[in-house]
């Protein structure tokens, strides 16, 4: 059965990224990493392509660096994908955001230069006071590029601490805040208009949307209490246009919820390799996906790879489905 991985990192040359404390060890076999150790994950997983992302990670993590460090990143991926044909594709980094102009000068060369496949996006852009979440109003000439070319976006949770530390050594950013900050930047997106008016951008959430399936009901109660001038079904309505990957949430209970809140194409397969989890734990959540569908083959090839085709068909001849 034919895998696409939405959710695949990719970390550039030593030095280029500078690692902070988010309160989490990685996987020690998988770095230094090259892309010899994901070939070597999709072998042994049975993934046949992933799309690779920067992870939110570093001080130069996605949308935080600038103009230089956007181009690198972008330039390296795409010399991947050109070393590997059909293994790889990516999503383009971009500067921070803030830069408007030098965004808008990104989305053009990695689209129309490197040919990327999508732009990952983190869900806020700086932190603390100063930060802003992808719905602000200062973006929207970003917004409305990405809109004019249909573009894929892959938006990421945020490594941004809490008021409070994590709460032990057990449960570090990732695992707390990163879930949360991707509902928030979802729900900004909603309770804005900004989903609404930008709808020709195919957004993937990543890790099945966080904290999003199950938060959405209550933005769409309070929220037009608070002035947001859509109605609760309008709102419900724009968080189901979402895609999600099913990134480290792969498990019964998830899967149900997710079954039961978003169309069938909206579901794509992602491991979050090698960021955080060993090739074991992608397993690990892979069996239960291939456990909750064992008796419905079909949706389980939409998952894994008939959805993602549909956002990237250039991968279609490769495949052979």
């Amino acid at each position: 059965m034919p895998r696409i991985d939405v959710h695949h990192h990719f970390f550039p040359a030593a030095g280029l990224m500078k690692q902070r404390s988010v309160g989490w060890k990685f996987p020690t076999e998988n770095f230094p990493w090259t892309p010899a150790i994901s070939l070597k994950c999709l072998a042994d997983t049975g993934i046949d392509a992933a799309i690779l992302s920067i992870p939110a990670y570093s001080e130069g993590s996605v949308s935080q660096g600038d103009r230089a460090v956007a181009r690198q990143y972008n330039e390296y991926a795409a010399e991947i994908c050109a070393r590997y044909p059909g293994k790889f594709g990516f999503f383009a980094n971009l500067p921070f955001l803030d830069d408007v102009e030098g965004a808008l000068i990104e989305i053009t060369y990695a689209f129309d230069v490197l040919h990327a496949d999508g732009v990952g996006l983190s869900t806020t852009i700086g932190e603390g006071p100063n930060g802003r979440y992808l719905g602000d109003d200062k973006y929207d000439p970003i917004w409305e590029e990405l809109n004019r070319r249909k573009a894929v976006v892959f938006v990421h949770g945020a490594q941004n601490p809490s008021s409070t530390p994590w709460p032990c050594e057990f449960l570090g950013l990732p695992v707390t805040e990163v879930p949360n900050e991707t509902y928030k930047a979802a729900a900004h997106l909603v309770a804005t208009g900004k989903k609404r008016k930008y709808g020709d951008v195919k957004i993937i959430l990543s890790h099945m949307g966080g904290s999003t399936v199950i938060l959405a009901s209550r933005v769409a109660g309070l929220s037009p209490y608070m002035g947001c001038t859509l109605t609760p079904d309008e709102i419900m309505e724009d968080f189901k246009s979402f895609y999600f990957d099913t990134a480290l949430a792969s498990y019964e209970t998830n899967l149900i919820m997710i079954e039961s809140f978003a169309p069938q194409d909206r579901l794509l397969f992602g491991t979050d390799f090698p960021a955080v989890i060993s090739t074991e734990t992608a397993q690990w959540y892979t069996s239960h996906l291939e456990r909750f569908y064992s008796e419905k083959k079909e949706r389980l090839q939409e998952i894994v790879s008939g959805n993602a085709l549909k956002l990237f068909p250039r991968f279609n001849g490769i495949l052979h489905i």
